[in-house]
């Protein structure tokens, strides 16, 4: 089995130089939580597409050194941009969905208020979330292998956003248990992709209807009715098979 080199997220700018200290949180997953060695390759990214690959030259304490660092020309996003507007679910699920979306390479996630979410976020939890989100994003992104970050929007009231949505210039899709269509019979998207996902309860009579004047086209996905997280992982994946990179 091939040797996969440990990657890090560096917050922007990546060094040009021959060495590097590894940030706080970075030093401490090496040295501690995995218990990397001197002689140890490793990349780095900056979340901007930017990957360096080097090896730690000094580790010591709570300082962790990279060196002979080497510009890597790594793209691995998809073609096709998408963006996940999620219903806001439970804090376990609501995470999970942020970790896979990131690996499947959502280009942004828009968590949404609606009236069957089951979490409700004040100000002050909704800003804590918001930076737990972009961590997990982070890690989802040191283990899959891409480069950029996701952007992870602050959660939004569902017909705030859809009233924002309404002249924006992209292929819009609603997942409904009776939807009248699949992403087969949609013609490619121009521009990006919007999958919206509800929560636990579904949409709301008034939500669905705001979202098909909006222009969203109403996805079924096959028979069966599926849970809000597994629905946004089926969506992504439907929509990278059909116009990103899945073969």
């Amino acid at each position: 089995m091939p040797f996969i080199m440990p990657r890090f997220y560096c917050p922007p700018p990546l060094p040009n130089h021959d060495s590097f200290n590894l940030p706080p949180d970075a030093a401490h997953h090496a040295s501690r939580v995995l218990r990397l060695r001197e002689g140890t390759a490793v990349q780095l990214f900056d979340g901007l597409g930017n990957e360096r690959h080097g090896v730690i030259t000094e580790l010591g304490g709570k300082r962790v050194v990279v060196g002979d660092l080497q510009i890597v020309d790594a793209n691995r996003e998809s073609p096709l941009a998408t963006l996940l507007a999620q219903a806001l679910s439970s804090s376990e699920k609501m995470d999970w969905v942020i970790q896979k979306a990131t690996e499947l390479g959502v280009t942004e996630i828009q968590p949404l208020d609606t009236e069957r979410s089951v979490a409700r976020l004040t100000a002050e939890r909704a800003e804590k979330r918001l930076a737990h989100w972009q961590q997990v994003a982070i890690s989802a992104c040191e283990q899959c292998g891409r480069n950029v970050l996701p952007v992870i929007q602050p959660p939004q009231d569902i017909h705030t956003w859809l009233q924002q949505m309404h002249h924006q210039p992209a292929s819009r899709f609603i997942l409904l248990p009776d939807g009248a269509t699949s992403l087969r019979d949609q013609p490619p998207p121009q521009g990006k992709a919007v999958l919206l996902i509800g929560a636990e309860g579904g949409f709301s009579p008034a939500e669905s209807e705001a979202a098909l004047q909006c222009g969203f086209a109403p996805i079924r996905l096959g028979a069966r009715v599926l849970r809000t997280e597994t629905a946004a992982v089926v969506g992504l994946t439907a929509l990278q098979m059909q116009w990103g990179d899945f073969l």
